[in-house]
Parts: C-alpha cells; sequence; structure tokens
C-alpha cells in the first residue's frame, strides 16, 4: 500500500507534547492503525522495521518519541523514573489516531519494545485505560515485545488484573537476561488462566533482549536485568527471530482487526 509520512505532534499532558511519525494511506477506506512504542534507547530503527510489514498489510502506523518530549538526554538517560509515567504519551496517541480521517477508530493497536512493551500490557488493563479513555473504547490489540516478563503482578505499578479484554501477544527470546528462564511462559500461562483476555505467548530460540534491533550488539546494565537483581544485558540482532517475530505480529494485528491473514 502507498502511504503518506507526516510528522505530527500532540498534547499528551499539560505542558507535555509528543511528537511521531504517522504512515497513512495515499487512497482507500478507512485502515486500522498501530501504535509503536519504543524502548529505552528511543527511536531506533526496530519500529519502521516492523511498520514497513504493516504498510504492507494496509495498517496505518504511528510511531511516537516519548523521550523527546521530555528533554534533550538520548536514550536510557533520557527515560522517565517508570513505563507508568508514559502511559498518559500512549492514550493520547490512541486519542489523536481515533481523530484521523484516514484511521477506522474501532480498529487501532498498539505495540512496543522493552519499555514499550510494559507500555503496551499495562495499556491493557482497566484501571489504567479507563480514566484516560474519556469513555471511549481502549487498544483493540496488545503485542508486546520482550517486556520485562518476571516483574508483573510483583514490582509496584505492574499489575496485570482487571484486563480490558483486547487480545494480547507477547514474543520473547529466551536468551532474554532480564528474565529468568521460563518467566515468559509463566507470565502467559497466568493471564491466560485468569481469564480476562485472549493471551497468547511466542518465545524465539536463541534470541536474546532486542533481538529485532538491527544494530551492532550492545550490552547494557538495567537494574530490572536479571529478575530485578541488577547486571549487563546483551542485545544482539538475530536475523530469524526478527523476521518470525515480524510475521507473527502482523498477523496477530490481522486477526484482532478481522482481516485476511
Amino acid at each position: 500500500m502507498r502511504m503518506r509520512t507526516s510528522y505530527v505532534a500532540f498534547e499528551a499532558a499539560p505542558g507535555l507534547t509528543v511528537a511521531g511519525k504517522l504512515s497513512t494511506p495515499l487512497d482507500g477506506a478507512q485502515a486500522p492503525a498501530v501504535l509503536i512504542c519504543h524502548g529505552s534507547d528511543g527511536v531506533d530503527g526496530r519500529g519502521e522495521f516492523h511498520a514497513r510489514a504493516l504498510h504492507e498489510a494496509g495498517i496505518v502506523t504511528l510511531e511516537i518519541d516519548m523521550w523527546a518530549a521530555r528533554g534533550t538526554q538520548r536514550g536510557a538517560a533520557g527515560r522517565p523514573r517508570s513505563p507508568q509515567e508514559t502511559l498518559d504519551d500512549a492514550f493520547a496517541a490512541l486519542k489523536f489516531l481515533r481523530a484521523q480521517p484516514e484511521i477506522d477508530p474501532a480498529r487501532i493497536g498498539i505495540m512496543g519494545f522493552s519499555w514499550g512493551g510494559v507500555v503496551t500490557l499495562l495499556s491493557a488493563v482497566r484501571a489504567n485505560a479507563e480514566p484516560r479513555l474519556d469513555g471511549q473504547p481502549g487498544f483493540a490489540a496488545h503485542a508486546a515485545f520482550y517486556p520485562v516478563c518476571w516483574a508483573y503482578d510483583r514490582a509496584p505499578g505492574l499489575e496485570l488484573t482487571g484486563l480490558t479484554g483486547a487480545p494480547i501477544l507477547i514474543q520473547t527470546g529466551d536468551a532474554d537476561a532480564y528474565d529468568p528462564p521460563g518467566a515468559a511462559q509463566a507470565l502467559v500461562e497466568r493471564l491466560q488462566a485468569r481469564g480476562e483476555a485472549p493471551v497468547r505467548g511466542v518465545s524465539h530460540q536463541g534470541a536474546t533482549h532486542g533481538f529485532d534491533r538491527d544494530l551492532a550488539a550492545q550490552t547494557i546494565n538495567d537494574p530490572f536485568a536479571h529478575a530485578g537483581k541488577g547486571g549487563p544485558v546483551l542485545m544482539e540482532f538475530h536475523p530469524q527471530a526478527a523476521a518470525a517475530a515480524r510475521a507473527e505480529m502482523v498477523a496477530f494485528f490481522n486477526g484482532a482487526f478481522g482481516r485476511p491473514a
């Protein structure tokens, strides 16, 4: 599908203006849309990698820059104290997308990487969504990439109870140093057992944190790594896992939006 690129901005909270890259179809009927939320490194190519596949499927994308709205520091040094502080960004983006004439307001999903993956999951919680929706529906689907799976229902503010009912996809690598072995599967099974929303998990063999980040391998240090003990985390591009995860993501949104596979 031919797309038009627009650079946009909207108010997420008083005094906080968030900018983003909006890609909409040049022609055709209203299309579904996906909001893309970056990780701690900021906008770094992962969003564009997945956006291209969404565009081929006829899906609008909006990738926002949550860090630029808050100061001039780049990467993890510019991030807020917690992902909860950026929930306003996500829901303001949802409101912005609903107002665009090219977009079907009933079919807007969200996806994100690491930090953005946490935002993606937290936006599926009614207690987070309803106060920010002004009576409008929430996101129609949530696709989280390696969202630090050990922390939910343990760290304050990361409770995943009382879900909106929208479908959830969680994709991780089995070599992700944020999580102990089995943490992602345990989270998926716990959410499935609650029966509040359709939840599916996909683990990619041999993939580290940030496996779809097509840049030189990088080791970072994060206090949330190693199940909250802190320490080094390898981020290494895994072409096979990246391609498989992208295909899973597109199929997930097509299904959630009632579109052909």
